[in-house]
């Protein structure tokens, strides 16, 4: 008898949003399993913002629910997803600029153990916060970088760096909105190549509009369009979706 399938890392159902008379998100289901990157794309007003909101948990949802690791944490807030395991990183840069590199990531790590703002206190001492950032920039490739305040690192090492961050929280599961936005051929290679790495230990939801790079790198694809779910499923059958490719690619 074949094994069950593993438990989805993160799974929503029948998520729904409105704001005032525009349906923002539409009864969307969808799930990340273990060692996969599952891709969400879909054109600029589609709901994708207002969904990783939900995920995230900054909006609450009209209906339905979120499930992370199996547990229902519909209710609960940024903070305590996070110390759940659902590390994220964003396209509006939340980088502290001032900070170095390291702080930027104990602040991160240390929102596994309560208070995020328990950096007013000197963290710097805090042994176990110092080895888990060094061990995420190390990730990332930004462990000589670890000094330099995050304002004064380049655009690639930010994203980098917001990437870190996330694997600071030791996730169960990563929301990454738009990774690769503003990097070039070579700092999305790069990039692509860790999340390859990473996806073992903690599977990606992965919000790009480089559509090279999501053909390159998903396992699955979820396409959202006016809210909905419009297709799900492995690369190539989405690729070759009529509808797909109407709503979203501009094809005939």
């Amino acid at each position: 008898m074949a094994e069950p399938a593993p438990a989805p890392a993160l799974a929503v159902h029948g998520l729904c949003k409105a704001f005032g008379g525009l349906t923002a998100t539409d009864a969307v289901s969808l799930d990340l399993r273990p060692g996969e990157i599952h891709a969400l794309i879909g054109p600029n007003g589609a709901g994708k913002s207002t969904l990783i909101g939900q995920i995230a948990g900054w909006i609450a949802p009209d209906a339905g629910r979120i499930e992370l690791g199996g547990r229902d944490v519909t209710a609960l807030d940024v903070a305590a997803r996070a110390r759940l395991g659902l590390g994220r990183s964003f396209q509006v840069s939340s980088l502290a600029g001032p900070l170095s590199a390291r702080r930027n990531a104990m602040i991160a790590a240390q929102a596994r153990q309560g208070s995020s703002f328990r950096f007013l206190r000197p963290v710097s001492r805090d042994r176990s916060l110092r080895e888990a950032a060094d061990a995420a920039l190390a990730r990332v490739g930004l462990l000589a970088r670890a000094d330099i305040p995050a304002a004064e690192l380049s655009h690639g090492e930010r994203r980098l760096l917001e990437v870190a961050c996330a694997l600071a929280l030791g996730p169960k599961a990563l929301l990454l909105d738009e990774p690769m936005a503003g990097l070039g051929m070579e700092g999305s290679a790069q990039l692509g190549d860790l999340l390859e790495a990473l996806k073992a230990e903690a599977p990606i939801l992965l919000v790009e509009h480089d559509m090279d790079a999501v053909f390159r790198l998903a396992d699955r694809i979820s396409v959202l369009v006016s809210g909905r779910v419009i297709a799900s499923g492995p690369v190539e059958a989405i690729r070759g979706d009529p509808e797909v490719r109407r709503a979203y690619l501009g094809e005939d």
